[in-house]
């Protein structure tokens, strides 16, 4: 990771985002059926446990963006709601990339 993203809050966010998206997938695609058909209880404990720390740091990240890129809460929420939908991350990554051009060049307003 470049020292850009960590000073540019739309594609920290972006990144986590894709993370976050991700390790939803292999909940639902791997540690479940584990669970359930191979009574594996700890895979869900597991990812879902990494899950659930990389589904904080996103809504931390979105609200860092929201503030920093001065964002509207429309589009705020509308990241948001991908978040919970499987697959949603990876469908509203083309819009974040656009909106990280908005804010190239600013500085987060955050100190």
């Amino acid at each position: 990771m470049d020292s850009r993203s960590i000073e540019h809050p739309v594609e920290l966010l972006r990144r986590i985002g894709l993370i976050e998206g991700v390790s939803f997938l292999l909940l639902m695609g791997v540690a479940m059926p584990l669970k359930y058909a191979a009574g594996m209880p700890m895979a869900v404990k597991v990812v879902g446990w990494a899950h659930g720390v990389l589904f904080v740091s996103l809504i931390v990240a979105l609200l860092w963006t929201m503030v920093a890129a001065r964002w509207p809460i429309g589009r705020g929420l509308l990241v948001f709601i991908a978040a919970l939908i499987p697959f949603g991350p990876f469908l509203i990554d083309s819009r974040i990339k656009r909106w990280a051009t908005e804010f190239d060049g600013a500085r987060p307003v955050v100190s």
